[in-house]
């Protein structure tokens, strides 16, 4: 065999330099699988269709079988030489069964070989993926439903708002995740296409079979057109836009985790081992990995806009640029595979403290919205229930104390409508009560919630 694939083209050598400059082995290796299962799907084909012999594809898969034990022991000799992972492959091949080496390629180009490669591994890691979305809802709806009482300070602009529940809250991360999950399912099914046998661009004269290579591979369907087949990037773009959301929803509830975990709020505290120390404080427990997971979240979203601007101008059909794909979306899968699954271990450890939630619910009147829908009841308009609560809200801070806490006659100074049954709506539990419908933070449609939610797939 030649140097490599193409040299007879050639009166020299390239240089050292550009194979350093261009090779790509160090790491679309890690396809190794993907290719020697699509490379025996395409010599099964090659030999059902009479191109290459009987003899051919036993030898081809025997040396594929070979090749696989030597690569998953470690002992397979990578090469620069031969630039990526394919030409690697197809070289071990050729030195272990001969001609019938050679024959493979009958039928397809690296075009149409890498292509079909990373549609396999990005099946792959999608299919892990789903496993970890799952196993991270099942923790937080446990976690919801140990809370599904516990009174917690719902914020909006950072302020307390309303009184909503532990639970209630950490549902609000379930459906995101749930949303992300089903992106990323629906991102596989235009992955799952066969772009094997579009060649290098323009299809080949062979009589290949190429549904039957996708029903051998798994696919839904092939790519229909040739030059597109070799071409497009849109589905690893998808997949990093659809990664790119849920680092968004992972970073949020780092965020609230870092917060909730600070001595100042002290809503939370997660177990040791997911947290270090200081180097010269010896007090710190520091929550390295959800800032951690939060610093990640900007390296998921360079590589969306990586794969953009690589693909935004490059004329059809294969150029090299397209080689610059691989490490971001290997990148993107990986950050995200090892993200859910330390979260999924570390959601179950989260340890809540209800007092401080409960403290926190007494410092900023998050029964005000409450005293107003009381007045609205009794027949007041809701601009002028508000501008009375309003009044009432500011006489309570100058006096440091809670709605609660006022005498009947000063809140009935604000409206005459308040009788002494006003008590029972500025109670946290009567306004956690009230919002008794779904979607609501009342404790029994939590349970709801989480039970609807488990019940689905």
């Amino acid at each position: 065999m030649t140097d490599n694939a193409w040299s007879g083209r050639f009166a020299e050598p390239v240089s050292d330099l550009v194979k350093r400059y261009t090779a790509s082995v160090s790491f679309d290796q890690r396809m190794w699988r993907q290719d020697i299962r699509g490379s025996l799907a395409h010599a099964k084909m090659l030999a059902r269709q009479g191109i290459i012999s009987a003899e051919d594809l036993a030898a081809i898969e025997r040396g594929m079988a070979q090749i696989a034990a030597e690569i998953a022991a470690g002992a397979f000799a990578w090469n620069l030489d031969d630039e990526d992972v394919h030409l690697n492959i197809e070289k071990r091949l050729t030195a272990l069964v001969g001609d019938a080496g050679k024959r493979l390629h009958t039928g397809r180009s690296r075009n149409d070989q890498v292509a079909t490669d990373i549609r396999l591994w990005l099946r792959d890691a999608i299919d892990t993926l789903d496993g970890l979305f799952d196993a991270l809802i099942r923790a937080l709806l446990d976690l919801a439903e140990a809370h599904a009482e516990t009174p917690l300070p719902g914020f909006t602009h950072l302020q307390v708002a309303q009184p909503v529940t532990f639970g209630h809250h950490l549902l609000a991360y379930v459906e995101m995740l749930r949303r992300d999950r089903a992106r990323c399912a629906d991102c596989r099914k235009r992955v799952n296409r066969l772009p094997l046998g579009a060649a290098a661009l323009a299809g080949t004269t062979f009589p290949i079979d190429r549904e039957f290579v996708a029903r051998e591979l798994g696919f839904e369907g092939v790519c229909t057109n040739s030059i597109d087949a070799v071409s497009d990037r849109d589905f690893a773009i998808e997949f990093c836009a659809a990664a790119a959301l849920t680092m968004v929803h992972i970073s949020r509830f780092s965020e609230e985790l870092i917060l909730w975990m600070n001595p100042r709020v002290g809503f939370i505290d997660l177990a040791d081992r997911f947290c270090t120390g200081s180097s010269i404080m010896p007090q710190k427990k520091n929550p390295d990995v959800p800032e951690l997971a939060r610093g990640k979240s900007g390296r998921v979203f360079g590589h969306l806009m990586g794969l953009l601007t690589l693909m935004k101008g490059q004329p059809l059909a294969y150029n090299k640029d397209n080689q610059e794909d691989k490490e971001p979306l290997f990148d993107t899968a990986d950050t995200l595979i090892d993200t859910l699954r330390i979260f999924a271990e570390m959601a179950p450890g989260i340890r809540v403290k209800p007092e401080a939630m409960a403290a926190a619910l007494k410092q900023g009147y998050a029964t005000a919205t409450d005293l107003a829908d009381y007045l609205v009841k009794k027949g007041l308009p809701f601009r002028d229930a508000h501008e009375a609560v309003a009044r009432a809200v500011r006489a309570a801070e100058q006096k440091g104390r809670d709605l609660a806490n006022l005498p009947l006659e000063e809140l009935q100074s604000f409206s005459a409508l308040i009788g002494a049954d006003v008590y029972a709506v500025l109670t946290v539990e009567g306004s956690l009560a009230a919002r008794n419908h779904i979607g609501g933070t009342a404790p029994q449609q939590v349970r709801a919630a989480i039970a609807r939610l488990r019940s689905m797939p």
